[in-house]
């Protein structure tokens, strides 16, 4: 085993430890295994909990990233490979399955001469649909030190220095081991952040039913898929753009936090606002970024400026304008006294993505007063809104990247 496998081993445990939110380490983790063994592609799965009708609970895996960089050669640049979400049961007929259920590594260095006598099976129909042809593959646990299973990671297609493809080898899974060990703790941190963020959100829904777990995770991962391709486009360097993601990830979710201070006639009212009521309503943004007025990260600060101006308009004419959310007094006032609207680049990139974002999904989703839109009915929409509500290179951005965000969207489906 080369020491520079253990010198990459070491370095990515360091960076293991700075991302803070578990879909982009979930994502990270995928990448850097593959790298660490030299696998052309990968899959990763993480366990779910579903509650039955008889209040039994079946876990399972969960499809949750792909990477396959024979197939991403073939995408344009910043392009992503577009994949089917789904679930697998925990038992011994798939090959990750039976990781899972085993807790033990997979090693097969040819899916298609799988012996007779293995529990699992090989399903070949990815590579019937993409004509790609997965070979050897190596499937490995995440559990932590107890026991308890968090996922399962599968690379594929290991090749030599000639792009060949070969089998994994013992030192790989040696390799992998360790990286797993070191992997799972990065991942409990994230798990405990997210936990306490949709805690915050279940104190919202409990106020505000529209304000779910799934809501704000939908609306997070679109920002984070048109900042991206913002990023790429204004040649942000990949140092700071990977820690902008991560920590817009994590800020978007808490975007309307600010209405647990909104009274129950209002947020649970089974229609639309009056103007009074709408004007009341608006206060959820100063409330949320006054949650976050005491700043000693960098969450804090985008997330204060997300939940204050993620309603602000392009053209001008949004709330709550140019107005201190602690005391509430204007910053920037007219000639009466009230406070100016915000317009253009006046308003953060993050508050004008996440604007998008949420209006996107609000358009899609089912509300007490309205059933979700049809889709070219939403497009439509978002469209009409460029230049007024929205940047127009941010909706331009977002629909270059609609297909991504569709994905997202299966992610994270709502649960009625």
């Amino acid at each position: 085993m080369e020491k520079t496998d253990f010198k990459s081993i070491l370095e990515i445990d360091s960076e293991l430890s700075q991302i803070q939110d578990v879909d982009l380490l979930l994502e990270w983790t995928l990448w850097e295994a593959r790298k660490v063994v030299r696998a052309d592609a990968g899959s990763i799965y993480v366990l779910v909990k579903e509650k039955q009708k008889d209040g039994s609970i079946i876990e399972e895996l969960s499809f949750k990233y792909s990477q396959n960089d024979t197939i991403q050669k073939t995408l344009p640049p910043g392009e992503k490979m577009i994949y089917t979400v789904f679930t697998l049961p925990i038992n011994e007929q798939s090959i990750s399955g039976y990781c899972a259920f085993t807790k033990k590594f997979v090693n097969v260095p040819d899916m298609y001469n799988i012996p007779a006598n293995a529990p699992y099976s090989f399903n070949p129909y990815f590579d019937r649909m993409t004509g790609y042809k997965t070979v050897s593959t190596l499937t490995f646990p995440l559990h932590t030190a107890d026991g308890r299973l968090l996922g399962v990671i599968q690379v594929i297609n290991k090749k030599d220095e000639q792009e060949k493809i070969i089998p994994f080898s013992k030192e790989d899974e040696f390799l992998l081991t360790h990286f797993a060990a070191n992997a799972t703790v990065a991942l409990q941190r994230a798990y405990v952040t997210r936990s306490m963020i949709l805690r915050m959100i279940k104190m919202s829904e409990l106020r505000d039913p529209k304000e779910t777990g799934s809501h704000v995770n939908r609306v997070a991962g679109y920002a984070v898929e048109i900042y991206e391709r913002w990023a790429r486009l204004h040649n942000v360097p990949d140092a700071e753009r990977e820690n902008f993601r991560d920590v817009l990830r994590i800020s978007s979710m808490l975007h309307d936090v600010g209405k647990v201070a909104i009274s129950d006639m209002i947020l649970k009212k089974p229609s639309r606002f009056t103007p009074e009521e709408f004007i009341l309503m608006q206060h959820h943004t100063l409330y949320g970024a006054s949650l976050f007025d005491d700043v000693h990260s960098t969450i804090d600060k985008l997330a204060r400026d997300i939940a204050l101006t993620h309603h602000e308009n392009w053209d001008g004419t949004g709330y709550p304008g140019w107005i201190d959310p602690v005391t509430s007094t204007p910053i920037k006032a007219d000639k009466e006294g009230k406070p100016l609207g915000r317009k253009g680049e006046e308003i953060p990139l993050a508050g004008r993505i996440v604007a998008i974002a949420d209006v996107y999904d609000a358009l899609c989703s089912k509300r007490a007063y309205k059933d979700p839109w049809e889709e070219e009915q939403v497009l439509q929409e978002m469209r009409r809104l460029s230049g007024t509500k929205f940047e127009p290179e941010l909706v331009d951005i977002f629909f270059s990247v609609l297909a991504n965000i569709k994905q997202t969207q299966s992610l994270y489906p709502e649960q009625y």
